[in-house]
């Protein structure tokens, strides 16, 4: 007997194309009073233009006189590079914060070819603000660069 065709395509699930991917480390602090920190990535052409957001992570579900996009302001450089005028949540960027480790984050299929520069930028309520910059060639760039305080590891592989 031949399996189906509907069966064989069961437990198989695509995944969505993509440029590449940026890995996130958010390293395990020892202070008194931890808060997960809000995150910036994004992508600028090196040459100028346009900053594209890939992911933000920030409180989604704080609602009421002070939301959680009040503190989004303190993501300064990302601020200043667009975010201020991006309506919140944005489909498929925005996302809650996360706890001390390591995350992947695809970079979007559409991302043409050129030389970028990365930027990962976090800020943490009592504690401190950081800004990763890596320039990065799209295809078949790869780097990697440490924060020292509120990012770990950050690198980039793109297809």
């Amino acid at each position: 007997m031949r399996p189906s065709p509907l069966l064989l395509g069961i437990g198989m699930i695509a995944a969505p194309a993509t440029a590449g991917t940026v890995t996130v480390t958010i390293p395990r602090l020892n202070v008194a009073e931890y808060h997960k920190p809000y995150v910036a990535v994004w992508l600028e052409p090196a040459a100028g233009g346009p900053a594209r957001t890939v992911a933000l992570w920030y409180d989604v579900k704080k609602g009421g006189n002070e939301p959680g996009t009040k503190w989004l302001a303190d993501l300064r450089s990302w601020w200043r590079k667009g975010g201020r005028s991006m309506a919140m949540p944005a489909n498929g960027v925005s996302g809650a914060t996360r706890a001390p480790g390591q995350y992947r984050i695809p970079l979007p299929a559409d991302l043409k070819p050129g030389q970028y520069v990365l930027n990962v930028e976090a800020a943490r309520e009592t504690g401190g603000r950081e800004l990763v910059s890596i320039p990065v060639t799209v295809p078949n760039g790869t780097a990697q660069k440490s924060g020292t305080s509120e990012l770990g590891a950050v690198a980039l592989s793109a297809r």
